[in-house]
């Protein structure tokens, strides 16, 4: 098969050419009487329902173009959902085998998805892990599969460049439709997103602050790694992709401030949005009281609400993880210790 990058080529003509050029939208409720604007890219309206389609669309064309793969290779990844939904479309499209190698935070929904676009999918448990470690049993897993499956490719998202550079044309949408950017936030995993969109903020000389949101037991910014329960954000070793200096602020946020950002989001602005993208507005709302009169802020809404239906908008199993929580759409939050000094300057 021929690889061609035009919009009316054969291989983009059908469901990968609408990948990218996502909605911004103003999200005038969320903060009523702050002074800065704040607007949503909407990641999840991509086809397979976040912004990893992106970056898997890109990862494999690219290794097609390169020769690395061809139309009888086994498309081999690590995934907790997202980039897995995203490689299946691609997969599908392309008639390549897919085997996706997850774990048991992975939402029910994530694995019925999966199948459904026709991967293969092999779920890692807590006994496979050593201290507790999913994702290195996962990455095992898929060292093994790669020795057993002749002409097996591994995306290996954690390492491949292709991801940053397919995010990097998400922050070029942005710029483009906004013009000055002051404050971006970003949900932080593979450091993809965050990565691409630094990059194009140097490449620019643009004055944005990147924001990094991380989830609290993750170590990619340092500290030691803690249970997790919502899949999306933060991982259990540096990826391959971090460079020192990639965030001007790392905001950790709990699975709580998660569950507490997606109702909010549900209600003020009727975004149906998944676990990260609660945490990103939490991340907004603990700084807001340091981000300056006039700033434009921009917030990356990664995925769908709907894969989260039996975990964050689930009230048996917030209750069941959570216990009582009084009003989940509380989000008031103290201003971030270290955001006064990293903002002044920024906006009018």
């Amino acid at each position: 098969m021929s690889i061609q990058t035009g919009a009316r080529s054969g291989l983009c003509d059908g469901i990968l050419s609408t990948v990218g050029h996502t909605p911004l939208v103003h999200l005038q409720r969320l903060f009523p009487d702050a002074p800065f604007q704040l607007f949503g890219k909407l990641e999840m309206l991509n086809p397979g329902g976040s912004g990893k389609d992106r970056s898997a669309k890109n990862m494999v064309l690219e290794a097609y173009r390169r020769g690395i793969i061809t139309g009888q290779t086994t498309v081999v990844e690590s995934t907790s959902g997202n980039l897995g939904v995203g490689l299946a479309q691609v997969c599908g499209y392309l008639g390549l085998r897919f085997v996706c190698v997850t774990d048991t935070r992975t939402t029910p929904t994530n694995l019925r998805i999966l199948r459904a676009y026709g991967a293969e999918v092999e779920v890692v448990t807590p006994s496979d892990a050593i201290n507790g470690d999913l994702l290195g049993a996962r990455i095992r897993r898929v060292k093994e599969l790669l020795r057993k499956i002749p002409n097996s490719f591994w995306v290996n998202q954690y390492a491949n460049e292709n991801n940053p550079r397919a995010q990097y044309g998400t922050m070029e949408e942005i710029h483009h439709e906004l013009g000055r950017i002051d404050f971006v936030f970003v949900a932080t995993s593979t450091c993809g997103t965050l990565r691409g969109c630094r990059e194009y903020v140097r490449d620019h000389r643009l004055s944005t602050k990147v924001i990094a949101v991380d989830a609290a037991g993750s170590v990619i910014f340092g500290g030691a790694s803690g249970r997790r329960l919502i899949p999306g954000h933060g991982a259990s070793r540096v990826p391959e992709l971090y460079q020192p200096g990639l965030e001007d602020v790392c905001i950790r946020v709990t699975d709580l401030d998660c569950v507490k950002g997606c109702y909010r989001l549900l209600r003020r602005e009727a975004i149906f949005a998944g676990g990260s993208s609660g945490g990103v507005l939490m991340a907004i709302a603990r700084l807001s009281e340091a981000i300056p009169t006039g700033a434009n802020c921009v917030a990356i809404l990664c995925d769908r609400g709907e894969r989260y239906l039996e975990t964050v908008y689930s009230e048996s199993w917030v209750a069941e993880n959570f216990g009582d929580v009084d009003d989940l759409y509380d989000v008031a939050g103290k201003p971030h210790e270290r955001a006064a000094a990293a903002f002044q300057g920024t906006g009018d």
